[in-house]
């Protein structure tokens, strides 16, 4: 390829093998070109990626409650903090009006922004309905699992709890679907707000039940996902409603927010190391009468 040599003369053996080293050479550079290239490439679509996983974060903070209603009669606060960028865990306080709020807490089946994505679904649905959900609780629910169920795939899901407090009578009525019961806290015992309905969004055929308790003065209703009952410590144990029970015990004299900020702490505590599920808290505390 290179031609006759200018003198006329043949290439020698030692010619040959310089060319051969030469070559050598640059095809080694060529190739760690390319790979530099192609490492350019990767780390600007990381780059990309981290971005719009920033944006996609910012977005979802901003559906979870910017404010919460203020009531005579409770004191409440809740958090969410995710093992990813973003998750499937909500919570929410709609206002009502008329002395009441809201608490819905739901955990989306899956992780990531298929989660996200759903749990942003969800939510929608849930405060498009909110105008009627303390009027017709099972009217609002069956449609907003109807919305569910045609908007996403036959294999997602979400369990939700969603309870509607009125000031005035300190009544609390709720729906469970499927979700970890909710405790309260009342003196030396513990009542549990088990399930009333199955999870929403799995079947197209929906109906569920309501119930009704009171939040007394000093009780404590706690809310969570499995990012809570399910940490686990080095050796394997959970955390578990014994130990969110343990919490709001020595916790009762706190505020709201205190004593959530305590419970998340603890949990954090408990299980050391990489997060593996969304935490995802509400605490409601009664004030005394």
């Amino acid at each position: 390829m290179l031609g006759p040599k200018l003198s006329e003369e043949s290439y020698s053996g030692e010619d040959k093998r310089l060319l051969d080293s030469v070559a050598n050479q640059t095809g080694i550079a060529l190739e760690n070109f390319d790979l530099a290239e192609s490492m350019v490439e990767r780390l600007e679509a990381e780059h990309r990626a981290r971005q719009e996983m920033d944006i996609a974060r910012q977005v979802q903070s901003k559906l979870l409650p910017q404010k919460a209603p203020v009531l005579k009669t409770i004191d409440y606060a809740g958090a969410c903090i995710q093992a990813r960028a973003v998750g499937g865990d909500y919570y929410d306080f709609l206002d009502l009006g008329e002395g009441r709020v809201g608490f819905v807490l739901a955990d989306v089946a899956g992780k990531g922004i298929s989660a996200a994505l759903l749990m942003a679904n969800l939510q929608a649905h849930l405060r498009s309905q909110s105008a009627i959900v303390s009027h017709d609780f099972a009217e609002t629910l069956e449609k907003v699992n109807r919305l569910f169920f045609e908007s996403t795939e036959p294999n997602n899901y979400a369990t939700l709890f969603i309870g509607v407090y009125e000031d005035e009578s300190r009544r609390l009525r709720y729906v469970n679907c499927g979700h970890n019961p909710p405790v309260i806290v009342r003196g030396n015992s513990v009542e549990r707000l088990g399930a009333t309905a199955t999870v929403l969004g799995l079947f197209e055929d929906w109906q569920c039940g309501v119930a009704e308790t009171s939040l007394l003065s000093n009780d404590i209703l706690a809310i969570c996902t499995d990012g809570v009952l399910e940490a686990a410590n080095p050796a394997g144990e959970e955390f578990g409603e014994d130990g969110l029970v343990a919490e709001l015990h020595c916790g009762r004299n706190r505020t709201a927010s205190e004593l959530l900020a305590c419970v998340i702490e603890t949990v954090k505590q408990f299980a050391p190391g990489e997060q593996a599920d969304d935490i995802t808290l509400l605490i409601a505390k009664a004030k005394a009468a």
